[in-house]
């Protein structure tokens, strides 16, 4: 952005008249006489000093033209922050779900714990069978199962997180 700005000041300096000094050769440069001559210092002069004012349909293009890549940069930064704000959001977003998530699942899984130990006792005492107790082990297992599966993208939502962040991610 600092570089666009920079040449919309260089585009903008070409408005003015310019004044310099120059060494230049020719044909007859050996010739002392041609260097101190007012008339081509004099040529020299009214050539940079009008200049900008022939060629002020270029440099009002050149200008212009400044103008619209300075202002492109400034939205194509806008919208590099705005995606980093976005991701970063969305990010921070799966975090909090997935932290409700596992803790829905911990609770359930606390529950079947109980009903293992529940379906055990109704089996010793012989008003469930044997399948049933198999049946309760097997939720409990498989929602034990699901609660690592939310933790482990609970964990990634948390790196990506970081990598939003720009937290040295490769």
């Amino acid at each position: 952005m600092e570089a666009t700005h920079l040449e919309v000041k260089a585009a903008r300096a070409n408005f003015y008249p310019s004044l310099r000094v120059d060494a230049g050769t020719g044909f007859q440069a050996f010739n002392p006489a041609y260097l101190i001559k007012p008339q081509s210092l004099l040529y020299n002069l009214a050539g940079e000093v009008v200049a900008p004012l022939v060629n002020r349909n270029a440099i009002k293009a050149a200008y212009a033209n400044a103008n619209a890549r300075q202002v492109q940069q400034l939205y194509n930064y806008q919208q590099v922050v705005l995606r980093a704000f976005t991701e970063v959001i969305n990010q921070l977003s799966k975090v909090e779900n997935y932290e409700q998530s596992f803790n829905t699942k911990s609770r359930e899984v606390e529950i079947l714990t109980q009903s293992i130990g529940i379906s055990t006792n109704l089996f010793r005492s012989a008003r469930a069978d044997y399948l049933e107790v198999l049946l309760t082990q097997r939720e409990a297992l498989e929602s034990k199962m699901e609660l690592i599966e939310i933790r482990k993208e609970q964990l990634s939502a948390k790196v990506g997180i970081y990598k939003a962040l720009g937290g040295g991610w490769r």
